[in-house]
């Protein structure tokens, strides 16, 4: 009897650690790619100049990025994709 109890408990515990990680995924705020608005040394991630997050050299430079709540990036003064650079004449 005793070791059925212990059985149940763990068994209890398991599952409760099981539904409480997967409300906890259920519950992630969509992300998206924001550029234009990193400050320097804050970006998310690499770029054509650098293969690294937070090595971004100056704020607010067009090909860095960071991720922010889907829907914010252009009420923060963002773009959701970079913009090319003007060509050269």
């Amino acid at each position: 009897m005793k070791t059925t109890l212990i059985q149940a408990a763990v068994a209890g515990l398991i599952a409760a650690g099981a539904s409480g990680s997967a409300l906890a995924q259920d519950t992630k705020p969509a992300k998206e790619k924001c550029f234009g608005i990193a400050k320097a040394g804050q970006n998310d991630c690499g770029t054509a100049s650098h293969s690294c997050a937070g090595k971004s050299k100056k704020n607010g430079a067009p090909d860095e990025w960071k991720y922010v709540a889907k829907g914010t990036c252009e009420k923060l003064g963002g773009k959701l994709k970079v913009e090319a650079a003007a060509p050269k004449k």
